[in-house]
């Protein structure tokens, strides 16, 4: 069974103001005939944008509405006629003695009979979260990437057939919003909040709407910026959900195909211990078949096609942080038992010595060979990257004629190896580190 939380009544002002409530007369309201959720994430603060028909006269008539069992914020209520905004004005808000989930709107109207509005409010409790599954094709060069968005709704509310916009990105303005929303209102007599609070309300709630009324951010998702106000974008889910109190409804948002992908096996023994640790690298652009929008923070899960049949391996998961358009990304997945580096110190030692007046050594060099074993057990080929922290910047690598061309400086104290191996295949390399000590430093 529906449950309807928001009752929404209206009615024609027949009677002075100062007239009893008891004495206007209401009647239930048309139902929605459409409603679309923009979510927004940072401030768990979600804008409703509902359209119903309303039989008005021409002058004043009242409308009464009710958010027992919500958490909707009552001085975010507005309303607007959609075919002739011009002709419906809200003139004022009251709320009823001693009732605490019901405000009085004072509407006048030019139009006589049915007229389309479209009625906005903020609510808490609706959230979203972002996930992908990623299945890598056999040879693991390209992967199908999958988007989806978990909407949970504690708002108290039912919302059928909406529409769902997501807002990805932090705005500060937002956040003043969610700070208002948890402010207490001391509803139970007219007009018993403070005036300048429903004001500074309705003045920060008009400028949230704005931002999402401007003609950019319908349709397929754009960056919107606003001066004093971060980046953020639109995302619209295509189509319409029921999303019922209580319930959490999983939405898809794209399905990318055929992304390239370079699959990585990173060793660092001071970062990652003894085990090389699997990344899966891309860039969030057009040639790679993605680039539309910015991808949201989220989970990933990723699998492998192991067979024509389609069946799959799962190969790891990450946590993705947000990644804007034309970013590289790189998942990390996890160590990789079937790939191992395995670096030894096969000779140590010192020459080239240098003394002092008082003929005390004052300099020397330290020289170590190195021999570095990677093996590939897996079905498949891996690029493996080993990065090696020198104990200072003053030294000269040699790399071994095996490793030449995949050798890389990449600061002053920080060296990589970089090895291309095909399925089931093992390397050695050999270098040579010269340090330099002490005075030989300033002599190299």
């Amino acid at each position: 069974m529906k449950r309807k939380s928001l009752g929404i009544l209206f009615g024609c002002l027949c009677m002075q103001i100062s007239t009893a409530w008891a004495g206007v007369d209401l009647v239930t309201l048309p139902g929605r005939e459409s409603v679309q959720l923009t979510i927004y994430n940072s401030a768990d603060l979600t804008l409703v944008r509902e359209v119903r028909r309303l039989t008005l006269r021409k002058g004043l008539n009242r409308l009464s509405f009710g958010w027992a069992n919500t958490l909707i914020d009552p001085t975010s209520l507005d309303i607007r006629a959609i075919d002739r905004p011009d002709a419906v004005r809200l003139l004022d808000v009251s709320y009823p003695p001693r009732i605490s989930t019901q405000a009085i709107w004072t509407v006048e109207s030019e139009i006589e009979g049915e007229v389309p509005v479209e009625i906005t409010f903020f609510t808490s409790g609706i959230r979203w979260r972002a996930f992908y599954v990623g299945t890598l094709s056999p040879d693991e060069k390209s992967m199908r990437l999958q988007g989806y968005v978990l909407v949970t709704n504690r708002s108290g509310e039912d919302y059928e057939d909406a529409q769902t916009r997501l807002v990805v990105g932090k705005i500060h303005l937002l956040d003043r919003i969610a700070e208002l929303a948890r402010r207490s209102a001391p509803y139970g007599r007219p007009m018993a909040l403070p005036r300048e609070e429903v004001a500074e309300r309705r003045k920060v709630y008009k400028t949230a709407r704005m931002l999402l009324e401007r003609p950019e951010a319908v349709g397929r998702p754009k960056e919107i910026l606003k001066e004093g106000i971060s980046e953020y974008y639109l995302y619209t889910i295509e189509g319409t959900e029921t999303i019922p109190d209580g319930w959490s409804k999983r939405l898809p948002s794209f399905n990318a195909v055929e992304v390239p992908v370079v699959g990585l096996y990173r060793y660092e023994e001071e970062r990652f211990g003894e085990e090389a640790i699997r990344f899966l690298s891309f860039k969030n652009d057009k040639e790679h078949n993605l680039g539309e929008t910015p991808l949201p923070e989220g989970s990933v899960k990723i699998f492998r096609q192991v067979d024509p049949d389609g069946h799959l391996s799962y190969q790891g998961e990450a946590r993705s942080k947000y990644i804007p358009v034309g970013q590289k990304v790189e998942w990390r997945l996890g160590p990789e038992p079937e790939v191992t580096v395995r670096p030894r110190m096969m000779r140590m030692r010192t020459e080239n010595f240098s003394f002092n007046k008082d003929r005390n050594i004052d300099g020397w060099e330290e020289l170590q060979d190195w021999e570095v074993e990677v093996k590939n057990h897996r079905d498949a080929p891996a690029r493996v990257e080993i990065i090696r922290n020198l104990k200072h910047g003053f030294w000269k690598l040699t790399p071994g004629k095996e490793i030449a061309r995949g050798f890389y400086k990449e600061d002053m104290d920080t060296v990589k190896f970089v090895l291309d191996l095909s399925r089931q295949e093992h390397k050695r390399f050999r270098y040579i580190l010269r340090y330099y000590e002490g005075e030989r430093r300033l002599r190299r």
